[in-house]
């Protein structure tokens, strides 16, 4: 059915969810994981341009895609992990091509009404963007 699953982090409860349904998909499947955090601050969307050095949010979102990876792999996972810089939609949905991934599965928020308004919502923006079928699971929702 799948056989690689594009998950995207942001150090957040929404992992959590997430990563609680994709690993039971994953061992289903015997689908390997890519995780991705896009780091989208500052440093990280002027490293190139700016020359700058990776900074200490990017250190602590590496860390954390470390221990994730860590963690799903001494539960028999085959998981590897991106970081990347810029913009998060447009950089999950070129990692799941880059990747060769089947599908994208994302944990969300739910609506937040005036914030979405104004900001829109990464979720939403990759479901229409990408090509590769998008999972969404809420924060606080039930196991399956």
């Amino acid at each position: 059915m799948y056989s690689c699953i594009l998950v995207p982090l942001e150090n957040s409860p929404t992992d959590t969810a997430i990563l609680a349904h994709v690993t039971r998909l994953a061992r289903h499947c015997n689908a390997r994981l890519v995780l991705i955090h896009v780091a989208d601050g500052f440093a990280a969307r002027n490293i190139e341009q700016l020359k700058l050095r990776e900074s200490e949010e990017m250190k602590k979102d590496r860390a954390y895609l470390d221990q994730c990876v860590a963690t799903l792999a001494a539960d028999g996972l085959t998981v590897d992990a991106v970081l990347a810089i810029g913009d998060p939609a447009k950089e999950i949905s070129a990692a799941a091509a880059r990747e060769h991934c089947d599908l994208i599965a994302m944990g969300t928020h739910g609506h937040r009404f005036v914030k979405d308004i104004l900001y829109g919502s990464v979720a939403n923006e990759v479901r229409h963007i990408s090509y590769v079928p998008v999972l969404m699971v809420r924060e606080g929702a039930p196991p399956a």
